[in-house]
Parts: structure tokens; sequence; C-alpha cells
């Protein structure tokens, strides 16, 4: 039987609620646990699909078309599982089932109301992802205690507890413990308040953990302890960390992964920890010296989250490299004319990811442009593809006013497109690509070579594609589709200029499948190329230097 955690916060937003279950994944995973992990969000968006990135930030993408969470995407990467649409549940998705269920006959005419039947149905997202194959499933609730739109999730979790036992539940609260300078201490208040709200919401805490700034003492941990109404090894101080990857070895040595196998029952010499490949990764992100700046031409740069695993896949591949990879934060709309060379000349690489709309897609076109004729790597990514084949198809195959149909519907070239499953070009409508999809390599190009395989499966997001009737014409010009949709051959899912260190695009989001211990390859090619770029330059200006 699967047992479960269920992570709550209070306080505050943004604690870290995502990154302290994911590292409790990551925990429990390394004492041989099979782990899964799970998201409830409060507000009533039925997904994040059609949120504006300032608002909820990036949408992770999930291997079955999921549009979830941005935590799913540092689940992923910390307990190194692929995750599913049912692993984020949102209170839009539970009141639309709910609903169907009465409009169908389902209640039999029953009065339907939050308890039993909104409650019923949270439980039943949650106790689904225990499977036979799943030791634990960590469950992190959103939102904060007190917020009016958590009650039913905690009701629901309350329940959950009584329903399937003691033994193989806990409950684990993320709080505040700030330090104020005036007075030279810790406060432990805030975290008082925030555990009897949850305890007026039937639920005893069996783990808090405590975010703050510094390290303090264990006479607070007793106090907590005594005021809250749990054992003092149950009180783990969970400190700013330098990198996120730090967390899970900081919560470790506070004992966490103890204390919660304990409370679950996993006792004995079968559950020893072994934490060296996070070690020996750990030990790789604090040895890197080599620098290299990679621009992210973007929409959204003002909110880093729209950005997250693209940010994180980079920070990979630099471990990989023994590097630190800098983030140059490029608002795309500022990408133009004379004010290009400004901004990129003295970028190592440039990413240009993913997005919606017209926005920004010139100041993309021009980067992309811009680090063709100048030996810049780039990497695009979706969206990203779409720049750099509309800057081909305008400046070396020669169709003037090239463009994709969704920038400019009237374009006399839509090199870019909407398709439909019959690879017919229409004129409005067309189906979101969501989830993997296999792509077919082309034997010997820059992609292959990097992927080590020519049959590769990756997550797309989009609608729009490469026209096919144009890819004769890129082709002759000197653009080589490297990779293309493996059923029929026609959509493009890769392309890369050999002339160049590293012009390479996907219509993919490779990012999303990047693991801190195991780099992507296309990141991993960017950056390798990005330091051999900052390499080639560090001599020319010593010289310089040395001539003044």
């Amino acid at each position: 039987m699967s047992k479960f955690v269920f992570v709550t916060g209070g306080v505050s937003s943004s604690l870290g609620k995502g990154l302290t279950a994911s590292s409790l994944g990551r925990l429990l995973k390394s004492r041989g646990l099979r782990v899964t992990m799970c998201k409830l969000d409060p507000y009533i968006n039925v997904d994040p699909g059609t949120m504006n990135p300032f608002e909820h930030g990036e949408v992770f993408v999930t291997d079955d078309g999921g549009e979830t969470d941005l935590d799913l995407g540092h689940y992923e990467r910390f307990i190194d599982e692929n995750l599913h649409r049912d692993s984020n549940a949102t209170t839009g998705q539970i009141y639309s089932s709910v609903i169907l269920k009465e409009r169908r006959g389902d209640y039999l005419g029953k009065t339907v109301q939050v308890i039993p039947h909104i409650t019923d149905e949270i439980k039943e997202r949650v106790r689904r992802l225990g499977r036979e194959d799943i030791d634990v499933v960590i469950v992190e609730v959103g939102g904060t205690v007190g917020d009016i739109e958590i009650v039913p999730f905690l009701e629901a979790i309350r329940q959950f507890r009584r329903e399937v036992g003691r033994d193989n539940v806990c409950y684990l609260h993320l709080t505040f413990v700030p330090f104020l300078p005036t007075a030279g201490e810790h406060k432990t208040k805030p975290t008082q308040h925030s555990v009897t709200e949850l305890r007026s919401r039937g639920i005893q805490p069996d783990v808090i953990v405590c975010r703050s700034e510094h390290p303090f003492p264990e006479s607070l941990k007793r106090k907590i302890s005594l005021l809250c109404d749990v054992e003092v090894e149950a009180v783990v101080s969970a400190v700013d960390a330098a990198s996120i990857y730090e967390i899970p070895i900081v919560l470790h040595e506070e004992g966490l992964d103890d204390i919660v196998c304990r409370l679950l029952c996993f006792d004995g010499p079968k559950y020893e920890i072994d934490l060296s490949g996070w070690e020996h990764l750990l030990e790789r992100v604090n040895a890197a010296r080599n620098v290299v700046r990679v621009g992210v031409i973007g929409k959204y740069v003002n909110l880093p989250d729209a950005y997250l695993s693209v940010v994180e896949a980079l920070r990979h591949a630099g471990f990989g490299q023994g590097a630190r990879v800098e983030i140059e934060w490029i608002q795309a709309e500022e990408v133009t004319g004379m004010l290009a060379g400004a901004r990129l000349d003295g970028l190592d690489g440039i990413v240009i990811p993913g997005g919606f709309g017209e926005r920004g897609v010139e100041g993309k076109i021009t980067a992309a442009g811009y680090a063709r004729e100048h030996g810049i790597p780039c990497l695009g990514l979706c969206l990203g593809l779409h720049a750099m084949v509309v800057d081909f198809a305008r400046n070396v195959v020669g169709l003037a006013g090239a463009n994709s149909r969704e920038v400019d519907p009237v374009t006399p070239y839509a090199v870019i497109d909407l398709m439909n499953e019959q690879l017919e070009v229409i004129e409005k409508g067309g189906t979101m690509r969501l989830g993997a999809y296999v792509a077919r390599l082309k034997p010997g190009s820059q992609v292959a070579q990097l992927y080590g395989e020519e049959t590769v499966s990756e997550r797309h997001r989009h609608r729009y594609e490469v026209n096919p009737r144009y890819r004769t014409r890129l082709e002759e010009s000197g653009l080589v589709c490297s990779g293309v949709e493996s059923k029929d051959n026609r959509l493009v899912e890769f392309i890369e200029l050999p002339s160049h260190p590293f012009w390479v695009a996907t219509q993919a989001h490779p990012e999303f499948k990047s693991r801190p211990d195991r780099p992507h390859p296309l990141f991993g090619g960017l950056v390798a190329a990005a330091l051999e770029r900052s390499e080639a330059r560090t001599p020319r200006l010593l010289d310089l230097n040395a001539v003044g």
C-alpha cells in the first residue's frame, strides 16, 4: 500500500514548498523508495495553459500532454521521474468533474455539496496516484493556510488520514521564522499562528520545516516543539542555500528524511540512504570555474519564472561542462536594428525560447539573424525555431516579407503556418500539439551527434509549424532540416546550419526533460559551443590589453 506525505505552507507564499517537497522526494528515493508527486492548486482555472505567464510563470508540459504547474518541473528534476497530467489538480478541474457527474445523474438527485462531493473528488485524485509500484506519494497543497480557496483541500487531506490509517499519512508544514535585526533574534510567532490556523482545520502537523535566512539555535526548536506540539526532532531548520540543489543535503543533515521514514514505518537497513550520486553532482556544481554568458531573448524577462525550465537546463549543461552559466535577460522588443549588436556582441551564447503572440517576435528574428551572421552559438526553442526559420527565409533565401502567419496573417510567404492532421495549410483554428512526439534525426547531423541516436522523443506545446511548401527552398539555400516528425517525414522538428558553430533549433521544448545530473544534449551542445567562443575571445582581449 502506498503512503502519503501532505505538504502545506503558512505565513507567506513563495517560501519554497515545491522545492522542499522535491528535496524530500529526492531523499526518499535515495533510500530506495519508489516516489511520485502531485500538486493540488486552489485556483479556479482548469489548468495553467491559458494563464498569462506574468500570472503563473511557466507552463510545464508532461509527456501525456498535461499543461501543469511549474512546480512539477522541480518534482521531475529532483526525483528524476516523468509525471503526468494527473499529477496536477486544480479547483477548476475538481469542480468541473463534480458538475459533470451531477449532470450525468451520478449523484442520483442528491444535493451536491463541498462536503462530501468536492472533498471526495479531491481524495480520489490523490488516492489513484497510490499504485502498487509506488511506495510514497508526496502531495503539495498550493497556497497558504488561511486562504479561503484552500479550505476544501485541507478538509480532504484531514479526512484522508482517517480513511487510510495514521501510519500511512504524514503532514509536513512549511513555515517562516524571520530574523529581526533590531531585536537580534528569530521570531517564532508567525509559525505559532500558522500552526494554530492549520490545527483549527483539524490537522496537527507531524513535521514543521522552518524557512529562515540564518540558522537558529536548538533552544528555538524546543520552543516551537513545545508551542506547536511536535517532537523536537520534527522541527527542521531550512536555511537559505547557495543553490537549490543543496537543499536535499541541508534537509538530510537536519534529519527530515529520518523523521518522515520513522513516521511512515520505513525502518531498517533496507532503507539506508545513499546520497553519493547527489553529492557528486554538488561537487561538479561547486567546482565550476569557467563562466559563460548566455542571453535569453524573451517576452517575459521581467518574470524569470516564465522561463524556469530553460534556466535550469542551462545550469545543468553548465554542470556537465564544468562551467557556471550567467543568464543575461534581454527583452525581445529591445533587440532591433542598431541596438542588436550592443545587446548581443558580448554574449557567449543565445537562447531564443518559446512563447505565443506577435509581441517581441521581430526582436527574436533580429537576434536569430545577428547570431547567424556573427557566429554566436544560438539555440531556438519552439517560437525560437520559428524566428530562426523566418530570418533564414528573409535574409538567405530572399523571401522578402516572409513571416509566421501567427504574426502576420497576410504575409506573402507564410514559412510558418497552422497545419491540420493532413498537413494542409489552414486559415484559422488549429489544434495545439501537446505532449511527447517522436522524431527521426538525419544521420550524421549535428543534432543526431548530440543525442547519440537517431530516434528521439520530446515534449511539445504549439500550434504553428514549419510550412512544408517552403522546405525545399530552405534546404537548397543551406538550412538542414535535421529532424522530422516520425509518422510522415513532413513536420520539421529540428533545424541546423552546418556552416555555423552552433545555430540549432527545435520545435519542441527539450528544457522539460533536462536533469541536473543528466543535462539535455541540445543545451549541452549550446554551452559547449559558448565555452569555445568564450575561450577564443579571452586571449584576444588579453592581447589587446597588452598592446594598450
